[in-house]
């Protein structure tokens, strides 16, 4: 046998049977359904499962356009820019016009709850407690109670779904809260007084929690903050030679240089590197303790950043390092741009595009986050916004890669172009890295990956 609930007479009755389901009358048809699948969950003895509109009268604002500047009185009103979680803004109030009928009909009084039906705050609510009343626009719910003292409750619960993402509309391409979806909402109702208990509850232990969360905030941009000076210093005392000792029997670097300046020449030989990139300089440490740079013919002293070990070399980012075009080509390849290679964005397949492979590094020459690096995933074609990174394979990959880490910062403030900035080329080409014996390379970046993973 089904026991129907009393409540109040409007679209929707719920009740329960002797077999302990739940069941939902619709008074306009007669027509009773099982809802075991909408309940979430079981509720203490004495409190009841009804929809907001069972308990609710639901109106809307007026639709905003231009022919509402035509006939009735000029009106303040609400719009979702003025409704946000338990608060009002009434700074940016706007004027409309509305009709005697339009005011009576589209407005709020004290003790109306007040919800916003789209945009990315749908949902937003708040008691309208002010002593006048005022219009609202269609994008604005207003529930009026059947029942005084409910909307502090009810208003907390729609505040729960919202953060648990139980309140947007499916189906939608945009996210929002119908009037239907609204008032159809599935309510938990305890005894008035027993709302009133749960209020009050909230209110002294919501504070507290504002405050630990706000307290947790800042700890967290701490924790941010100190975790990202921690690696910048581990990678300065990387490039600095002071990460790990200097071996003796490792030799010196010396060798390296001459070893990348061979490997270019046969590059540029295959067509694979541009003749400028032959252009490089030579940099030594005189007996005076200075730095002097040759350039052909020509010696002039230049500054350095940091004093480096006796065994290491020095020179610019552009003999070890080249910014290339890659291979342009025809066939279905995945496109590699910021986006998927972030992993925000789903595979997209081209017909053509500049071929690169897996396992090849690709940087970001174009927008705000120029100069940052990727290691190709898979074969496919770059973005436009990418080059090829070229690194001399007589250098230890990653030692270089944390070298342009490190630099990140001086390449992102650096970008030139207003509309699009773009990587800053000769100011990349012109850092000056340190270059130590490859197998001091390796220990270097081993030391950064111990010294990574602790910070973790």
């Amino acid at each position: 046998m089904i026991l129907f609930l009393r409540t109040i007479p409007h679209l929707y009755i719920m009740v329960i049977c002797a077999s302990n389901s739940y069941y939902e009358k619709i008074l306009a048809t007669g027509e009773v359904k099982c809802i075991d699948d909408e309940i979430p969950f079981e509720i203490p003895k004495g409190w009841e499962w009804t929809r907001i509109g069972n308990i609710f009268n639901h109106t809307s604002g007026k639709q905003q356009s231009s022919s509402n500047k035509i006939g009735g009185t000029p009106q303040n009103f609400i719009t979702t820019s003025n409704l946000y979680w338990g608060y009002f803004v009434l700074d940016n109030v706007k004027v409309m016009n509305f009709t005697d009928e339009e005011i009576e009909n589209c407005s709020a009084t004290k003790g109306d709850l007040l919800v916003c039906e789209g945009g990315a705050g749908y949902g937003r609510s708040a008691i309208w407690n002010e002593d006048y009343d005022i219009c609202l626009q269609n994008h604005v719910h207003r529930l009026r109670p059947c029942i005084n003292g409910i909307c502090e409750y009810v208003y907390h619960f729609i505040y729960l779904l919202k953060e648990s993402n139980n309140l947007a509309s499916v189906g939608t391409a945009m996210p929002g809260l119908s009037a239907n979806r609204l008032k159809g909402l599935l309510l938990p109702f305890p005894p008035l007084s027993e709302q009133k208990r749960i209020v009050a509850k909230l209110g002294e232990v919501l504070p507290q929690v504002e405050k630990y969360s706000k307290v947790q905030n800042c700890l967290d941009e701490l924790n941010i903050e100190i975790q990202d000076k921690l690696k910048k210093s581990i990678l300065q005392e990387a490039i600095q030679g002071k990460l790990v000792p200097q071996i003796a029997q490792e030799g010196a670097a010396q060798e390296l240089l001459k070893q990348i300046t061979e490997e270019k020449h046969e590059l540029f030989k295959e067509g694979k590197l541009k003749k400028s990139a032959l252009n490089d300089s030579a940099i030594h440490k005189g007996d005076d303790n200075k730095y002097y740079e040759q350039i052909g013919n020509t010696i002039s002293e230049v500054e350095v950043a940091f004093e480096f070990p006796n065994s290491w070399s020095i020179a610019r980012l552009s003999t070890i390092c080249q910014l290339t075009d890659g291979l342009k080509t025809t066939g279905k390849q995945c496109l590699l741009d910021a986006k998927y290679l972030r992993g925000k964005s789903s595979e997209t397949i081209i017909e053509q595009g500049k071929l690169v492979c897996k396992g090849d590094n690709i940087m970001l020459v174009d927008g705000e986050n120029s100069g940052e690096v990727f290691t190709v995933p898979q074969d496919g074609y770059m973005g436009s916004t990418f080059k090829q990174l070229w690194i001399s394979s007589s250098m230890y990959e990653p030692y270089v890669l944390a070298f342009i880490q490190f630099c990140k910062e001086i390449l992102r403030n650096s970008k030139k172009g207003a509309a699009i900035p773009h990587l800053n080329k000769d100011l990349f080409y012109g850092l000056m890295i340190g270059i130590p014996p490859l197998p001091e390379q390796e220990r270097i970046v081993e030391k950064i990956k111990q010294l990574t993973q602790l910070l973790k």
